[in-house]
């Protein structure tokens, strides 16, 4: 199996800042695209950033300039620094892997538990 371990959410004032942290762990062959998406209450489910395993990123605009994803391929981590917080950001953040567990096996989409990040006004 695989698992995906976030941490490092947490309350926050506004203007502050936060860094996630993913571990993906289990049996593991490769790791393709990671991403952070979060979930507000009563909102769907938005992809935050996301990147590649040749470290190609990509932001939701409402990240851009504020948040910076980035990976070690070496550990199987991907982290999230989050800086200029607004209330706006508060949702459950959920990390998300595309992983292949075998060489002859496709990968699929594995997801964290999810950790709360709260800013406060």
């Amino acid at each position: 199996q695989v698992q995906l371990v976030e941490s490092g959410g947490g309350l926050v004032q506004a203007g502050g800042s936060l860094r996630l942290s993913c571990a993906a762990s289990g049996t593991i062959f490769s790791i393709g695209t990671m991403a952070w998406y979060r979930q507000a209450p009563g909102k769907q489910r938005e992809l935050v950033a996301s990147i590649t395993a040749v470290h190609s990123t990509n932001y939701a605009d409402s990240a851009k300039g504020r948040f910076t994803i980035s990976r070690d391929n070496a550990k199987n981590t991907v982290n999230l620094q989050m800086s200029s917080l607004k209330p706006d950001d508060t949702a459950i953040y959920y990390c998300n892997a595309e992983v292949q567990r075998f060489p002859a096996i496709g990968g699929r989409s594995y997801w964290g538990q999810g950790t709360q990040v709260t800013v406060s006004s």
